[in-house]
């Protein structure tokens, strides 16, 4: 049978596995971290009560041994051996079952300091700081940790080390301690005690530390602190040794055995900790990629060109990977080269440009570019790298990550990233970047194809006038023509007048359904002797062949005000426009630059009139 100190052990450690069942009936990260702290708590508060019982002291837990002796006395003579005197008054304190009377729940209590509950609410009540990331949520959580170690074996320091097995290095993560020397250098492997741990993955208890082997043995300090005793345990994360955590004293056999195990129950926990962050890590990480991929394949996201696509790009890439300057490097289908399309720099440090065209040879986009294989630089300080350029001046070091897209085994362009950490993209990152961004491929490929076709066609597909190379075109050969045949001749520009007031009344943009509306008037009061072609978005232009410009002005002031009392439906609501009109005579010139310039010089004072006007020049 159990005795009652016994069973009351067994009932106090049975709380330990009932707080720790809530880590896996719960999915909140909050309650989690609750139940978390308070088994830190709770067995911090048991090791404390063992420590106590078995060192005080005070009592002894062996029940055989809590029989108190009376003293003993020898006599220091046969007189005091034959006699002793005995007072009548001697009162003799003794609890018998005559005067025994119980006192429940009376204690022995110290005094309580008037600010108790705010200092305890101060603690148990913190909160994050405001705008903590993930890493910095993590550290927040290790740093408390460290800081009831550092109390619960009043240790010197307590100190956490994260271990990079590529470069077989220890970083120091967090730490509390009394001393501010500890270094804030990276350490290789070598044969101190912090090395031993990795090497062996095993924990190291170190007594009694010679002040002249400190230096060697302890490497975390910039100078000897006094340092006796030291205990030091790995921390393993899916059977890879990630961390070191490391407490010490300048107190001779300041820790044993039980500490060893003790830090093991912190290690656990640390271990469910690492966990739980970073599935939460992982799903955060995953929506917000998936938020960036729907800003741009999203329904509601109808890009009319590539451009409107690639201003996008860097908005939604934010969401999909960190970096610190971004660059997107276009194919231009008709030039055939490949150049900065799009640049965004978020530092103050000397980046590229726009329009700079990429050097296949030399360089790591194109090296992209030639194999169609991503590049990851981890490190771009360790050598000469060229990203662009061979010529380029840039002050960026750290990472860089090229991602090509290919349709079809063609590239398209190349998306690039750079950071200024270093290590800052994995091999996962390369490869999610390379499968999910490949769709960009197709969309640039959808609209350079276009914007190709329009290239080879004469006509614009919105309006089916000329477009602005083949109205160049044919113009220069009939000035050509009524310069020989000395006949008169007049060039007409005329821009759709801004309507940000109207714009604002609609939904949706209103400039395609005006361009439409316009462009058909127009072509109805053409002749065969005209030329009509689109300049630009909101500008044509028409050639009158054997005109003057009196006769064009007419012209022009009866279509300014046909197209300013034509309502124009958009959606549901109806609304005017007003155009502007520019003219000049092309009368003996063959110069198709100079009469279109002349032209645009009547248009821009028309413009500065406030529009909806018609106006010529000689």
């Amino acid at each position: 049978m159990l005795d009652k100190r016994q069973r009351k052990r067994i009932l106090i450690f049975l709380v330990i596995p009932l707080l720790a069942s809530g880590l896996f009936f719960s999915d909140d990260l909050t309650i989690r971290l609750i139940i978390i702290a308070l088994l830190v708590i709770y067995v911090a508060f048991i090791i404390f009560l063992r420590d106590s019982v078995r060192f005080s002291g005070g009592y002894s837990i062996s029940d055989a041994e809590e029989n108190i002796s009376e003293p003993v006395t020898a006599p220091r003579s046969d007189l005091e051996e034959s006699f002793k005197i005995v007072s009548k008054n001697r009162k003799v304190d003794v609890i018998t079952d005559e005067n025994y009377k119980p006192e429940y729940g009376v204690s022995k209590t110290t005094l309580k300091p008037h600010d108790l509950k705010e200092r305890f609410d101060e603690i148990v009540k913190e909160t994050l700081p405001p705008g903590t990331g993930h890493d910095e949520q993590f550290g927040f959580v290790i740093e408390r940790m460290l800081t009831v170690m550092a109390e619960l074996y009043n240790a010197h320091s307590a100190i956490y080390f994260w271990h990079n097995k590529k470069k077989e290095k220890l970083i120091i993560e967090k730490f509390v301690s009394s001393s501010n020397q500890l270094t804030k250098r990276k350490f290789d492997i070598e044969d101190d005690v912090l090395s031993k741990i990795v090497e062996n993955g095993e924990p190291e208890l170190l007594t009694d530390i010679s002040r002249t082997a400190e230096a060697d043995v302890i490497r975390y300090y910039d100078s000897n602190q006094g340092i006796k005793s030291f205990a030091g345990v790995p921390v393993f994360y899916n059977n890879e040794l990630v961390a070191i955590i490391a407490i010490d004293s300048k107190v001779e056999d300041a820790f044993g055995i039980e500490t060893i195990y003790s830090l093991g129950r912190f290690i656990r926990l640390i271990t469910m900790l690492i966990g739980i962050f970073e599935e939460k890590y992982s799903d955060t990480i995953s929506q917000k990629r998936l938020e960036g991929l729907l800003k741009i394949l999203g329904p509601e996201n109808e890009f009319e060109d590539e451009k409107e696509m690639i201003n996008a790009l860097p908005e939604a890439l934010k969401n999909m990977i960190k970096w610190d300057a971004f660059a997107f490097i276009y194919f231009n289908p008709i030039d055939k080269i490949f150049k900065t399309e799009k640049v965004d720099n978020t530092t103050a440090l000397k980046y590229i440009g726009i329009d700079l065209q990429i050097d296949l040879n030399g360089t790591l986009v194109g090296k992209s570019i030639v194999t169609g294989i991503p590049v990851k630089i981890d490190d771009t300080s360790a050598g000469n790298y060229k990203r662009y350029s061979r010529a380029e001046d840039v002050s960026f070091d750290g990472s860089f990550v090229a991602i090509p897209l290919i349709y079809n085994k063609q590239i398209y362009g190349v998306i690039c990233f750079e950071s200024l950490k270093k290590n800052a993209y994995s091999n996962q990152d390369v490869q999610f970047l390379k499968k999910s961004l490949n769709v960009l491929a197709y969309i640039i490929y959808t609209h350079s194809t276009q914007k190709l076709l329009k290239n080879l066609t004469s006509v614009d597909f919105e309006t089916r006038a000329l477009n602005a190379s083949s109205f160049k075109e044919r113009l220069t050969a009939d000035l050509i023509k009524s310069k020989q045949l000395e006949i008169p001749g007049t060039l007409a520009l005329l821009k759709i007048d801004d309507f940000i007031e109207q714009e604002s009344l609609f939904d949706d943009n209103p400039l395609p359904k005006v361009i439409s509306v316009v462009s058909e008037i127009i072509s109805d009061e053409m002749t065969p002797l005209n030329l009509f072609g689109r300049l630009d978005e909101r500008i044509f232009g028409i050639y009158f062949f054997n005109a003057t410009t009196k006769n064009v002005f007419v012209w022009a002031e009866k279509l300014r005000v046909k197209i300013a009392r034509r309502p124009i439906s958009v959606v549901s609501k109806q609304t005017t426009f007003t155009v502007s009109i520019g003219i000049a005579s092309t009368t003996n010139k063959d110069n198709a630059d100079e009469v279109m310039h002349n032209a645009n010089l009547a248009l821009n004072k028309a413009l500065e009139k406030g529009g909806n006007a018609v106006l010529n020049v000689n």
